[in-house]
């Protein structure tokens, strides 16, 4: 929340912290299959850093769900996640594990929340501190994992709504996540916590929802915080919580064309601050606007409701703003949270959703074989659907064929290419798509179709989905990476020295005198591609996202020629992805 101190958690100890609370972990980090939660929940926020036990007031108050606040880096710059930035609390069973074991024997669940307003003033917040994606993608998993959770909050505000950088790495770590949990059959499901204005999102939270799009990372909930508007105004806190989802409910709705009504409306939480919130008595959350938020959350049917904090549920200090630890108005102990609590249920038919993935997520064959890999489903909310599977994007002499053709969303098919000995060499991305009654999800299989040689007419590997270098030749220093990519699992990193550009080629043999056209994706200071040989033509650019670069060339009469990439002598770190010739 923006007004509250933050709380953090840590890569530690993952199997043994698993084990010690009974989840089955498999060498794919693989748990047992966590309870999604219910399609509408109540789940108060619960301030992690004071000491109280949340078992006890999860019992204590009724709330059988909670948002655990807040997981960031102990300091600006680490990888490493703890609870509240604690260096003594990391992300492990000895950690606030036997409360969320207690909570989840009981029925119920905790969602961790990363981030919060210290988090991210301070640029502890996950994906502000550690600039490795793969490393922020890792922090959640392990949280996921160590504490058999389905779902993640990402408490974004202040200084994090305007890190651009920090905001496309938590969405690519999402989209990694995502990919992760669909490959081993998990329900994982993301949320935002925004701030926002009475009438939506202000501009610089919806810029972090277009990314998320952008970057194909799922978002399932979008929590704003209904408190803290400091315009100015008195408001009446119940009629501005409702015209601000209204509002959210707009911008869903064009970020998202093809969901329906009822879908959108699935998609939005809502956080309150009861009592008087940090900006005064002009910002009130009465008992009654409790009631008239709870009835408007079940007629719209909104996936979740939530108020800051579970600490501040009484009625001990009757005047004071914006406490940690009472409401400071005139109220019973738990009011809140008995008022919010029958909010909790649903089987998930509404906002039911899927994922799909495939592992492995790249292969290799030589005319005339086939490649197979395994499509896994899950179910992200809600109930279980029927799921279609159909493929796109296979070159002539492929085809694609599923065992079954569709599935319950939760179980896996079998993808099989069958190349024919007349299918020319290349690297193809295969779209896969699933599609059910909330609507259709893709996932990428890299085919690589091998030719004698590596080098018969088309680029091999051009997208790196096998994992290694090979047909291309690499000066040294120069590997495959998991991150950053432009589509797929892997990318080229070029590693240019003082002496060397790092320069990675291969050697084709094309028709003779005949115009082409190579493209690839590069991201990085002096990003070069070209062609060498039987023809000389080349480009490059300078950029800080994935720019796509096109070499027009004809080649001459042997048709043999050398493509490349490279970056510059004593510069950065070159990234390249998804080269082809057309």
């Amino acid at each position: 929340m923006r007004r509250i101190r933050s709380i953090r958690a840590a890569l530690t100890a993952l199997a043994t912290a698993a084990a010690s609370m009974g989840l089955i972990v498999t060498g794919g980090g693989a748990a047992h299959a966590a309870t999604p939660l219910p399609a509408h929940v109540f789940a108060p926020y619960f301030e992690a850093y004071n000491g109280d036990s949340p078992a006890a007031l999860s019992s204590a108050s009724g709330a059988k769900y909670l948002t655990m606040a807040f997981i960031q880096a102990a300091s600006k710059g680490s990888c490493t996640p703890y609870w509240n930035g604690d260096t003594g609390k990391p992300i492990a069973a000895s950690s606030f594990g036997s409360d969320i074991a207690t909570i989840q024997s009981n029925g119920g669940d905790v969602i961790p929340s990363f981030g919060g307003y210290s988090a991210d003033n301070t640029g502890t917040e996950i994906a502000d501190s550690c600039t490795d994606v793969s490393a922020i993608a890792a922090a959640y998993e392990s949280v996921i994992t160590t504490y058999g959770v389905t779902r993640i909050d990402l408490d974004t505000e202040d200084n994090s709504l305007t890190n651009s950088a920090g905001i496309d790495r938590r969405n690519k770590a999402i989209k990694q996540v995502e990919d992760w949990a669909a490959a081993n059959g998990r329900t994982v499901q993301f949320s935002y916590t925004l701030p926002t204005t009475t009438s939506g999102l202000a501009d610089s939270g919806l810029a972090v929802l277009q990314n998320a799009v952008s970057n194909g990372a799922r978002i399932d909930i979008v929590n704003i915080m209904t408190f803290d508007y400091y315009d100015g105004a008195t408001h009446e806190m119940a009629t501005d919580t409702e015209n601000a989802a209204s509002g959210l409910y707009g911008q869903l709705a064009s970020l998202y064309p093809s969901k329906t009504p009822t879908q959108l409306w699935a998609m939005v939480g809502i956080t309150e601050m009861p009592g008087i919130d940090d900006y005064g008595a002009a910002e009130t959350f009465t008992t009654d606007d409790a009631t008239t938020v709870y009835n408007w959350a079940v007629q719209k049917g909104i996936s979740s409701l939530s108020f800051w904090a579970l600490q501040r549920d009484n009625g001990g200090c009757p005047g004071t703003a914006g406490s940690d630890t009472c409401s400071g108005i005139a109220q019973s102990q738990w009011y809140f949270s008995h008022a919010f609590e029958p909010f909790t249920g649903g089987s998930g038919s509404v906002g039911s959703d899927f994922s799909v993935a495939v592992s492995p997520s790249s292969g290799s064959v030589a005319p005339g074989g086939t490649a197979s890999t395994t499509v896994n489903t899950a179910v992200t909310s809600g109930a279980a659907q029927n799921v279609a599977l159909t493929a796109s994007g296979a070159p002539s002499g492929v085809t694609v064929a599923f065992n079954p053709r569709s599935v319950s969303a939760g179980g896996t098919a079998q993808l099989t290419a069958s190349v024919s000995s007349s299918a020319a060499p290349g690297s193809y991305p295969i779209t896969v798509t699933g599609s059910g009654a909330s609507g259709s999800h893709t996932a990428t299989y890299t085919l690589t179709v091998t030719g004698s040689g590596g080098g018969s007419g088309a680029i091999v590997n051009g997208g790196f989905e096998s994992g290694g270098t090979s047909p291309w030749t690499c000066q040294s220093g120069s590997t495959v990476v998991s991150a950053p990519v432009h589509s797929g699992s892997h990318a080229l990193q070029v590693t240019p020295t003082a002496s060397q550009t790092g320069e990675c080629d291969q050697s084709l043999t094309l028709a003779p005198n005949t115009a082409y056209t190579l493209t690839g994706w590069v991201q990085g200071d002096y990003a070069y591609i070209g062609v060498s040989g039987g023809a000389t033509a080349d480009t490059w650019t300078s950029a800080s996202g994935w720019t796509k670069l096109t070499v027009p060339f004809t080649t001459g009469s042997s048709g043999k020629v050398t493509v490349y990439v490279h970056g510059w002598y004593g510069q950065g770190k070159v990234y390249g992805d998804d080269f082809s010739l057309s």
